[in-house]
């Protein structure tokens, strides 16, 4: 298992916190000093089911000028425009051997993870 996270970020250090106490072993990677190639996000967000800028945080977001139209026609835009500028990524992102995937920003979808991995 992977996450994505910013240490500064109050989300990833609960995630990490919540990792911690259930036993999952996991690979923290700082998204901010390596981040994500747009192959990357691309299977991630594959993943998770959704598109790219459902994972952009609005607001830094339009801080970095990102204004790319929400539709197909741009949707490896926004995965260039994120891997250029990933503090846009929203935090932290969680990755299983398994597939499982979640944006970990709340206490179900650190409990689905972690459900996953003590069923793999």
């Amino acid at each position: 298992m992977e996450i994505w996270v910013n240490p500064a970020c109050s989300k990833c250090r609960a995630a990490t916190a919540a990792l911690d106490e259930a036993g999952v072993s996991y690979t923290v990677r700082r998204y901010l000093d390596e981040p994500p190639t747009a192959d990357e996000l691309r299977a991630v967000v594959d993943r998770l089911g959704v598109e790219p800028w459902h994972v952009a945080r609005p607001k830094e977001t339009a801080e970095a000028g990102i204004d790319l139209p929400r539709d197909a026609a741009h949707r490896d835009d926004w995965f260039a425009a994120m891997a250029a500028q990933p503090r846009v990524i929203q935090r932290p992102i969680i990755t299983a051997d398994d597939g499982t995937t979640v944006v970990g920003r709340d206490p179900d979808s650190l409990t689905k993870v972690v459900e996953a991995q003590e069923n793999a």
